[in-house]
């Protein structure tokens, strides 16, 4: 063969076979941004207030996970501060090694005292949580459970365990217990969202615990959008149902309620040691730095001594989803501070959230494969810092913005 038809064949081949090529082609968010319509990676030049400042513009911030307000709290500022005074900005190691500081334990000892566990463990991330600990419980020969609605974290840590993975429809009990009657005699592990983190709705955790009992399964409760939020103490969505005995494990994350970033699992003091000896995104991460640990520390104190806030925030909440449903907008299940505002397709999603930025509302965007084909949403969530003031603004800015698009 003519040595010049190889040379160009193997050129093609390997142009074909370019694993870049996906990002080339890749070109959605692209129109997205040339049309004005791009929702994501919004730069804020403050902090994480009812207010904020966009593009040197003053907003108002219903697309925040804050929910208590505490991410500016002055105590919780100070903590922060003190933290990097003794220790530095960072442990310059895992966990496992050199990285375990005694504000760790201290923190972690805080945390299962809060939860009501014997024990509890701290992670870098919340993301890293859920990896972490259901790659190490779940093996070869046993079974994870998953609803179809749980969060990203949890599908790719089920995808990092050795086990199968069955998921059951959301929030569908009947689907539930056809999959745990079907796997009777393998070891299983469910694992829910207290507070599903898009539409707002709360796991069926009564009918999860004794689906589980009866069928020998142990419950996870990935808690990060219901502590600080549900339970007469604001310990979250097992303390809402009166089930903080009967649940396993539950995992929670700093990033919303507790003011910092970071995660933990807390449940009995041998499945934490386990855990912590086998959970490879605990092992070879750095550890949590100083500041994000001592942040949440204070953030403890301030949940436990300000039930106000917790009282102010579901004020507010039932608010907005009284008043968007008199605005005959499709809230959705929502039954906390999360209320999706449910507007069809993608497109319609991305122009609306342009549409209330030039109001001077920042609200998130949720569009497919996040939710379900024809079931876009603007995502609204609230802190109890909102003022009534903030809340008539948002309402306003949506009646008009929603009539404009003829959605309502």
């Amino acid at each position: 063969m003519d040595s010049r038809l190889v040379q160009n064949s193997q050129m093609a081949i390997k142009k074909s076979a370019d694993i870049f090529d996906k990002c080339f082609r890749f070109d959605k968010a692209k129109e997205l941004i040339a049309n004005g319509l791009y929702p994501y990676f919004r730069v804020i030049e403050s902090a994480q207030e009812p207010e904020i400042i966009m593009n040197g513009r003053r907003m108002i911030m219903i697309g925040s996970n804050n929910y208590l307000g505490l991410t500016n709290h002055p105590k919780v500022k100070e903590a922060a501060i003190e933290a990097i005074r003794k220790y530095g900005t960072g442990c310059a190691g895992s966990r496992f090694l050199n990285g375990t500081l005694d504000i760790h334990v201290e923190l972690e000892e805080k945390l299962a005292h809060f939860m009501r566990k014997d024990a509890a463990l701290v992670f870098s991330t919340g993301f890293q949580v859920n990896l972490g600990v259901i790659s190490a419980l779940v093996g070869k020969d046993d079974i994870v459970i998953i609803d179809k609605m749980d969060h990203a974290s949890i599908i790719d840590g089920c995808r990092l365990s050795f086990g199968d993975i069955k998921k059951f429809k959301h929030n569908d009990m009947n689907d539930l217990e056809r999959l745990l009657k079907g796997h009777e005699s393998r070891d299983k592990l469910i694992v829910v969202d207290g507070v599903f983190s898009m539409e707002g709705d709360i796991a069926h955790l009564p009918e999860i615990v004794r689906l589980a009992r009866k069928y020998g399964a142990r419950v996870m409760v990935d808690d990060a959008h219901g502590i600080g939020v549900l339970g007469k103490t604001g310990r979250g969505t097992a303390e809402h149902f009166g089930l903080e005995e009967e649940v396993d494990l539950i995992m929670g994350t700093y990033s919303k309620s507790l003011a910092s970033i970071g995660g933990f699992v807390a449940g009995s003091a041998d499945v934490i040691h386990y855990i912590k000896h086998f959970a490879r995104s605990l092992i070879f991460s750095a550890s949590p730095p100083p500041a994000s640990v001592a942040s949440v520390g204070a953030a403890l104190d301030i949940i436990e001594n300000e039930p106000e806030r917790r009282e102010k925030l579901w004020r507010n909440t039932r608010k907005m989803l009284n008043g968007f449903i008199e605005l005959g907008f499709e809230v959705g299940p929502s039954q906390t501070p999360i209320i999706p505002i449910v507007v069809g397709e993608n497109e319609n999603a991305f122009t609306m959230s342009m549409m209330l930025q030039e109001e001077g509302i920042f609200a998130n965007v949720a569009v497919s494969p996040a939710v379900p084909n024809g079931r876009a949403l603007i995502r609204t969530s609230y802190m109890a810092t909102h003022t009534d003031e903030h809340l008539d603004k948002v309402l306003a800015a949506f009646k008009k913005v929603g009539k404009a698009m003829g959605i309502i």
